[in-house]
């Protein structure tokens, strides 16, 4: 992990699409290791989950869940895997995954390329189930019916998951967003709720780009039809002022510009929820101060991705050690006591 900054140059070498399958690659071959032991106090509970950290991964990372236990083994409390949709779909056209290394930043369109539900639910049916991880599904682009390949996505990958994460925020499969909206949301969320099989968590991933009201009549949606928890957010079809060149490009941009944007949107979401549906922090997090902001601003758990990509696979132990520290300073005893006291 320290060296990762003389690394960093020979990954920026390859375009951003053939360093992260040479990462995959890398990481597949790992030796497994065992599990990180993390300090007690950064342990919590969220939709019946005991969490040993709050820092995750984002989906969009393991999109095929090749390396989830050597992501696990990097000091992640818990991965989420995916975005995974019922039929394998090759993605948008390249190129379509950009850094903005001035902004560390990330520019993305890939369009959920992935190689299927069945694939990816035999491999981690072989897995010893050891830490969480969580399965991240979505609709092909050409369905006829996205709202049902929610539901069979559900049914097929709830075997394997320790929890799943609705994905209805990414801006590159045309329409998806449409899914936020009023109607179209209950009639999901109904289809969602009549699939679930037990007990197993559900959580809803929002995009940041909202309009007023907007973030009223979600919870109200999500708490209607026992969404266990609102991940917030996705990637921004916004451009804030940046530095890099490929800013012209469409997709949706992550990482450090996205910082205030997420901020401000996890704020929102905490004010409607008064605390009574658990959030999850992403968009701008690289390092524990970030962490620490989203958390006394009302996040359970955070998760990061773009950061990586500049900092490296030792972000993960360095955010969770800090936040240890601030929880000491700041005279928490658990990171529950930690959780929007800045609300």
């Amino acid at each position: 992990m320290a060296l990762y900054p003389l690394l960093r140059p020979l990954m920026f070498a390859f375009d951003s699409e053939a360093a992260h399958w040479l990462t995959i690659r890398a990481l597949s071959v790992m030796p497994r290791s065992s599990l990180p032991e993390f300090p007690p106090e950064l342990a919590s509970e969220v939709a019946g989950l005991r969490f040993p950290s709050p820092v995750g991964l984002a989906a969009g990372f393991d999109k095929d869940a090749e390396v989830p236990d050597a992501m696990l083994g990097l000091g992640f409390g818990f991965v989420e895997v995916g975005t995974l949709t019922p039929r394998p779909q090759t993605g948008n056209p390249k190129p379509r995954l950009f850094r903005l290394a001035l902004d560390r930043a990330v520019i993305n369109r890939l369009g959920f390329n992935n190689g299927g539900q069945a694939a990816v639910l035999e491999r981690l049916g072989k897995r010893e189930r050891r830490g969480l991880v969580g399965v991240n599904i979505g609709a092909n682009k050409d369905s006829a019916d996205r709202i049902a390949d929610y539901a069979a996505g559900l049914r097929t990958m709830s075997p394997v998951a320790d929890y799943l994460t609705i994905n209805i925020s990414s801006p590159n499969t045309p329409g998806l967003r449409d899914l936020q909206a009023s109607g179209e949301l209950n009639e999901l969320l109904a289809a969602v709720r009549e699939a679930r099989s037990g007990a197993i968590p559900i959580f809803l991933k929002v995009a940041p780009d909202l309009e007023a009201g907007d973030h009223q009549r979600i919870v109200r949606a999500a708490i209607d039809h026992d969404i266990d928890a609102l991940i917030v957010a996705n990637t921004t079809v916004s451009r804030p002022l940046l530095l890099s060149h490929h800013t012209e490009e469409a997709g949706g941009l992550s990482g450090r510009p996205m910082k205030t944007l997420a901020l401000e949107q996890l704020r929102a979401f905490r004010a409607e929820t008064g605390g009574e549906l658990p959030l999850i922090a992403v968009g701008g997090i690289e390092s524990s101060d970030d962490a620490w902001a989203r958390i006394v601003a009302g996040a359970n758990l955070i998760q990061l991705y773009s950061a990586l990509v500049y900092e490296g696979p030792g972000l993960a132990k360095r955010i969770g050690k800090g936040l240890a520290q601030r929880l000491r300073d700041s005279g928490f005893a658990s990171l529950s006591q930690a959780v929007g006291s800045a609300a």
